[in-house]
C-alpha cells in the first residue's frame, strides 16, 4: 500500500487495479483537479480512446473521441519529470494552458514530451494492466475501435477509509 493515500489513485481497469502515486509537489493544481474529478466519479466508465503501442494510453474524454473535457482548463505546470514508462501526464490542445480532464500513461520513453506536457504522477503497481489495454489503429493516430473503459478511479484515502 502507498504511504500517502490522499495522493494515491486506484485506477480499476478491466484486468485489475493500477496504483498511481500523484505528485502535488510537481503539479499541485493538476493533482487537485484529478482528485476532484475522481471523487465526483467523472472518470468511471470513460474509455481509453487513444492507445499507441509502445507510446501511451490516453483517457479522460467524456465524449470518447478526444474532443471533450470537464470544462475546467488548467494553467500548465510543466516540470522536470521525464516522460518514461509509467509516468502520468495531462493531454492538451495546442495551447499549453488547455489541459482539463484528459491524461495519458506512458508505455515507453518519449523525451520529446518532456517540458511540453504536465507530468503529475506515476504508476507504482499494476503496469501490466495498462499494457493489456486494447491498442488503437496506428494509421488513425491510435484511435481505438470498441475501446476498454475505466471501471473506476478513486482516491485511495476514500477507499481505505470506507
Amino acid at each position: 500500500m502507498a504511504a500517502d493515500l490522499e495522493n494515491t489513485l486506484y485506477l480499476e481497469v478491466p484486468t485489475g487495479r493500477v496504483v498511481i502515486e500523484m505528485r502535488p509537489d510537481l503539479a499541485p493544481n493538476h493533482v487537485a483537479q484529478i482528485k476532484r474529478l475522481a471523487r465526483e466519479g467523472f472518470y468511471d466508465g470513460i474509455v481509453f480512446h487513444r492507445v499507441i503501442d509502445g507510446f501511451m494510453v490516453q483517457t479522460g474524454c467524456p465524449r470518447g473521441d478526444g474532443t471533450g473535457g470537464s470544462g475546467s482548463k488548467l494553467k500548465a505546470e510543466f516540470n522536470d519529470k521525464k516522460h518514461v514508462r509509467g509516468v502520468c501526464s495531462m493531454a492538451r490542445a495546442m495551447d499549453p494552458n488547455s489541459a482539463d480532464s484528459q491524461f495519458f500513461i506512458m508505455l515507453g520513453t518519449s523525451p520529446h514530451l518532456d517540458g511540453q506536457y504536465t507530468a503529475w504522477g506515476e504508476v507504482v503497481s499494476g503496469m501490466e494492466h495498462i499494457d493489456a489495454i486494447k491498442k488503437g489503429n496506428s494509421a488513425r493516430n491510435g484511435s481505438v475501435t470498441d475501446p476498454d473503459k475505466i471501471v473506476s478511479m478513486k482516491v485511495a484515502a476514500d477507499v481505505e477509509a470506507a
